[in-house]
């Protein structure tokens, strides 16, 4: 019997907008303004119609993300400890079964990603899926089990801090994505905030 994805209303979406931006001039990047909107409204108006709740992972300017009208979480761990951080705190309020991560910094996000990763992630009885395209996992981009809190803390004590490596820890399956590679691309620089505004997509 195949096994039906999970439904959007039992995944949590959380988008990762925690970082120290030293790339963008040390601006908070999820809101850099692109095409007259701040960068992470781009990526919820793609991620929301997907899950059921959204928090947001922020450690500055926390009142701007608030006013965006979802829940915000900051880091436990001091200095932009970097995703791992923002996922732990978001495990430790995700209500629901499963937790989607996307960087804030991903204006074309898919539309799909949560139902392609949910329906493998269930059909193989995982628990983490990612993207891969471009000849690589998409490691910021994935949906997880959310009872994966305890496990990723024990990581982090241990001294973790690469996704990669705690998403091999827990036999990380990976997703075709290459019909939407476009979708992972990251501003990850004033040169490619230019790019994205000059484009028409």
């Amino acid at each position: 019997m195949v096994r039906a994805a999970p439904d959007a209303a039992a995944i949590t979406a959380v988008v990762l907008a925690g970082g120290a931006g030293s790339r963008v001039g040390h601006a908070d990047k999820g809101l850099v303004l692109a095409r007259g909107y701040p960068l992470i409204m781009h990526v919820l108006m793609r991620v929301a119609p997907q899950v059921g709740p959204v928090i947001i992972s922020a450690n500055r300017n926390l009142a701007s993300y608030e006013a965006l009208g979802h829940q915000v979480v900051a880091d436990d761990l001091p200095g932009y400890a970097g995703p791992l951080a923002g996922i732990a705190a978001a495990l430790r309020v995700c209500q629901s079964p499963y937790l989607l991560c996307v960087p804030c910094d991903a204006p074309r996000l898919s539309l799909e990603l949560a139902a392609r990763l949910g329906k493998k992630l269930v059909a193989d009885s995982a628990t983490i899926a990612a993207p891969f395209a471009e000849g690589r996992r998409q490691a910021a981009f994935c949906l997880m089990r959310a009872d994966l809190g305890k496990q990723l803390s024990e990581f982090i004590t241990a001294g973790g801090r690469k996704l990669g490596a705690w998403q091999d820890s827990l036999g990380c399956i990976e997703v075709a994505f290459d019909d939407q590679a476009q979708s992972f691309t990251n501003i990850n620089s004033l040169e490619d905030l230019r790019a994205f505004e000059a484009c028409s997509d």
